[in-house]
Parts: structure tokens; sequence; C-alpha cells
């Protein structure tokens, strides 16, 4: 059983490494060919990213694979023996579990550095100081420790008084997901961004009136500082109910037009009017309830030959071993719903941004891939695995946008990107 499991693993590691260096060689191909919606110089760019990200990604994933047998190997016995004298079960559940979070999380710094002050900081997005990072990282470990904890602990208590204890953990689970979803705004803009109620009168107005034509109860449209970190273009609606807002990045607000960004915000409510944000919520909630069914059920065997005894943080510390392995196998699934949607949300928000709405988002369409260096063009096999919103030549087709001639010739055969 062990080496089934190990074995599932190395799949999973080898289709992502392959996807990535397939999506690598495309790129190194099409980047110098004809270039769409760039200038020559920002496409070769764009695709230099992408290429140098992807390289990261391979590097990040064969690390996490050497972490991953060494925890299934001994690890997990290693971390078992240094907390063994602690005669609480349920503390000793929480700092092994814990234990091995901080010691992944340790992991991936270097990652986290070199994405932020090194790729990021060559091709222009990086705006955050060091001093800046170090503040953002402990933050976000003290967080983890505390509300890590918390959750470990109950699920422990689930485990340890349920004998459906997988049921119970899911239901608790997602009702913790659900809550950060809730709390996210709330705690972003305490710990990391400065959030402000948004001074442009006259936008302000011309949002809250779109956003009545949905029917969308917000607490206010608020613009976040997130020039101070990065560049990149982004906005967000956040939280439930009646303490739902809406989040502005100041970059966005700094490089759209009025009616760009009408548009923008037009698409985010389509998304709403669909119903979109719950039936995401549904479908992680579909993912998390086979996994813990899946791991409430494994044989005896599998904790028999790893030499462990089939404690509640042997289970927690498998899950979270195997979860981007699940993640990844529910993607594809995930992603053509979710481009589905994207469709849905522009044509929606084409139409909220009144006359000449296509021609709107189409624009902030463009901007957004100018701005944030993204490539436009992605391998078949890619965008299966990764993309949850359509190849944004696709969205600019579906809104009748003429890209005219595009170079489709840059991997021969099944390797050529069908648009």
């Amino acid at each position: 059983m062990l080496m089934t499991v190990v074995g599932i693993y190395t799949v999973y590691v080898l289709i992502s490494i392959y996807t990535s260096v397939m999506q690598i060689g495309y790129i190194n191909l099409v980047k110098r060919k004809t270039p769409i919606l760039l200038s020559a110089s920002e496409f070769l760019q764009a695709g230099n990213y992408a290429i140098a990200k992807e390289r990261m990604s391979i590097a990040n994933t064969f690390v996490e694979y050497i972490l991953f047998i060494a925890w299934m190997g001994f690890g997990i016995k290693v971390l078992e023996a240094n907390f063994y004298a602690i005669e609480d079960e349920a503390l000793r559940n929480i700092f092994i579990v814990m234990g091995f979070i901080i010691i992944n999380s340790l992991v991936s710094l270097p990652f986290s550095y070199y994405e932020k002050f090194i790729l990021d900081e060559k091709f222009g997005f990086n705006k955050s100081s060091l001093t800046q990072w170090i503040k953002d990282t402990v933050i976000s470990f003290v967080m983890t420790l505390i509300l890590g904890s918390l959750v470990v602990w109950g699920i422990y208590e689930i485990m340890t008084n349920f004998v459906l204890w997988w049921l119970w953990s899911f239901l608790f689970i997602f009702g913790v997901i659900i809550l950060i979803n809730m709390l996210y705004p709330a705690f972003r803009a305490m710990f990391f961004d400065k959030l402000t109620p948004l001074q442009d009168d006259t936008l302000d107005s011309e949002i809250k009136a779109l956003m009545d034509k949905t029917g969308f109860v917000s607490s206010g449209v608020f613009v976040s500082d997130a020039s101070k970190r990065d560049a990149r273009l982004n906005a967000y609606f956040g939280g439930f109910g009646k303490a739902k807002r809406v989040v502005l990045f100041d970059t966005l607000i700094e490089k759209l037009t009025t009616k760009e960004l009408l548009a923008v915000l037009g698409h985010e409510l389509g998304h709403f009017a669909h119903g979109d944000i719950y039936k995401n919520i549904a479908m992680v909630g579909a993912m998390l309830f086979g996994m813990f069914a899946l791991f409430g059920n494994l044989p005896d065997s599998l904790y028999l030959e790893m030499g462990l005894a089939k404690e509640p943080y042997v289970v927690m510390i498998l899950l979270l071993l195997f979860m981007p392995v699940l993640g990844f196998i529910m993607m594809p699934v995930m992603g053509v719903v979710s481009r589905h949607n994207e469709y849905e949300a522009d044509k929606m928000g084409s139409e909220l941004a009144g006359d000449a709405g296509e021609i709107e988002l189409a624009n902030a369409l463009k901007k957004l891939v100018t701005q944030n260096k993204s490539f436009p063009l992605s391998h078949p096999l890619y965008i299966f695995f990764h993309y949850t919103h359509p190849p944004v030549i696709e969205r600019l087709k579906a809104l009748g946008v003429d890209l005219g001639y595009i170079e489709k010739s840059g991997l021969e055969g099944q390797c050529e990107v069908d648009i």
C-alpha cells in the first residue's frame, strides 16, 4: 500500500513537471513570432517572465517531492520522537502537525524570496522592501500558528469522539473555509493592506449604481494601497452578506479609465448575479468531502508499512501531504466550470457597462495583459491543468474583438494552440 501511495504522488509530480516543460517549450517557440496584444519587446518579456515562473515551479515541485519522500520515510517518525514526552495527547497532536506545517513553510521561504526579490524585481513587479516582506512573512507565520493550532485541535477532538470523524471533520473544515472567506477582507486590512474608502465621489456613485442593478449589497467601496508591494493590477469582492466589500487596488484605478474600471467590476458582479461564488464553494466542498472520505478510510496496512500507529496527527499530515495531488486531479473539472463562468461574467460585465461595454471590457483586458506582463498564449495541456480563466485571446474573441492574424505555428501538429 505504501508503494501505491508513493507511486500516485510520483505520477502527480511527473505530470506536473511535464506540463510545465511543455509550456516552457511552447513559449520558447512562439515568443519570437508575431506578437499578440503586446509590442514585440513586451511580448518577448512576457514570454521570458512566464518561462522563469515555470522553471521556478519545476524546482519547487521537485523540492516538494523530496520533502514528501522524507516525510513518508522518516520525517513523521522524527517529529513523533521529538514530541513524544508531551503527556497531553491533544497538545502533542498540535505540536506534531504544526511542526510539520512550520518545516514545510521554512522550506518554501527561499522560493518566496526568489520570486519576490529576484524574479519580480527583474521584471518590474516588486515594490516591496525586504523589511516589509519580513514583516508580512512574520505576520502570516504567527496567524498560521494560531489559527492552525485551533483547527488541528478541533479535528483532534472530532477524531477522538466520533466514529464517522471524517464526515464531521469535513463539515468542520468546510465551515472554517467559509468563515475565512467572510473575514478575509477584515484580516487583510488589519494586518497587510491599508484600505481607505474610495474618495472619488463620481466613481463611487457609478459603482454603487452598477451594484444596484444586480442587487449586490456592500459595506462600501475601498481602495487598497497594494502598490507598496506590487505593480500588478487587481480588484476583489470579499466577504458574505452585508459584510461584503468591493476592494480596488490603487494600481487598477491608476491604469484604467472609469468606463474600463466599471466594465471590470461589472464582470465581477456578473459572478455574483450568476451565483458563481456559491458554485465555487460547492466545488471546493465536493473536493474536501472526497478527500476526507478517502483518508478517513485508508487501510491499516499503510500505517503498518510506515511503522506508525493510526494516530490523529498521522492522518492529518497525510491529508496535508496529498492535498496538492487531489487539487491537481480536480483542477481540470473545476477549470472547465470556471472558464464557462468567466465567459458568462464577461458577457454580463459588458452589458452592465452600458454602450460600448464590450469595447471597454476588451480594452481593460488588454491593459491587464500589458501591465501584468501576461503572456497571451499557452500550451493546450497547460490550459487544461492550470487555467481557471479562458485564455485572454478567447475572451476577446467572445467580446467581438478582431485580433487580426495570429501566428499559430509555434509547435507542429498536436502542440499547436487552438485559437
